[in-house]
């Protein structure tokens, strides 16, 4: 059977993020065993509210997909006897969970593969939270009213390739030492977003069609940050920190510590507090 390493460099990255993220673990008093899948099929009543879909593991890699006949369904394959995943669906809500919460030691050739798959026809409250993992979210066309992602060293990419058909009120992203990617964030068609973070490389992409107008708050420790508007979007960036030079690629104008861009339609306002780093603002 394949085995997935956990990466070398999220291993690195776990004293960093002792100062700035908490996350509990399993707490692993035995050697890894043999390779064991779990088959996930969680459905809830049809009901006008969200069902609320929480998903938590530790270290592993992470996989996520529209697609799913049932609210939630896929595979979680481990080898380590305390990450055996508990699945609870109480009250329109699922929780996908492992089984012991404590702090651990990564034991050496780990696996703890989650493939997961949510329904594109379920209205959705989705929560993730996860430790030192490799990530790989596609949340595209999902009817997401919430979303909120926390994580510790990841390294991670989310995906919005079409639109959300609903309003999703609020999108939270907090993260520690990481490298985190989110592509098509206009399709998210969210009013707020908040994204947290330590130290480390983190894009974001605000391609897609806005709704409606949008607002941004972003703080982030000493990091790269890099954020791209496409052409045509009216964008403005407050620069709220002390970074006193900004990189600029495409027809971004700035006044004061705003930069800005011409469109028509609604409206992204973002704003941006880093003490040190590097802001990256570009148009493709």
């Amino acid at each position: 059977m394949k085995r997935i390493l956990i990466p070398l460099t999220l291993i690195l990255m776990l004293p960093a993020l002792a100062c700035s993220f908490t996350v509990n673990l399993p707490n692993i008093k035995s050697t890894t065993g043999p390779t064991r899948t779990v088959s996930i099929d969680e459905t809830v009543p049809a009901t006008d509210q969200p069902a609320r879909v929480i998903l938590k593991m530790g270290a592993g890699t992470f996989t996520l997909a529209p697609g799913g006949e049932s609210l939630i369904s896929g595979t979680i394959r481990y080898n380590v006897p305390e990450w055996r995943p508990v699945t609870s669906n109480v009250n329109n809500t699922v929780t996908i969970r492992e089984e012991t919460t404590n702090r651990f030691t990564i034991p050496n050739n780990v696996v703890n593969d989650w493939n997961l798959k949510l329904s594109p026809n379920q209205l959705m409250d989705l929560s993730v939270e996860a430790g030192a993992y490799q990530g790989n979210m596609n949340l595209s066309g999902l009817k997401l009213a919430d979303l909120s992602i926390s994580d510790g060293a990841s390294q991670t990419e989310v995906h919005f390739n079409s639109p959300n058909p609903v309003t999703m009120q609020r999108l939270t992203y907090k993260t520690g030492a990481s490298q985190v990617k989110l592509y098509g964030l206009a399709y998210a068609n969210f009013q707020h977003m908040t994204f947290d973070s330590g130290a480390g490389s983190y894009t974001l992409d605000f391609t897609g069609a806005l709704k409606s107008d949008a607002s941004v708050d972003i703080r982030s420790g000493v990091s790269e940050v890099t954020i791209i508007v496409p052409n045509g979007m009216s964008a403005r960036v407050n620069n709220q920190g002390g970074i006193s030079s900004v990189d600029t690629q495409g027809t971004w104008t700035s006044a004061g510590n705003s930069y800005s861009t011409q469109g028509s339609g609604p409206a992204l306002t973002i704003n941006v507090e880093m003490g040190v780093g590097s802001l990256k603002l570009r148009q493709p």
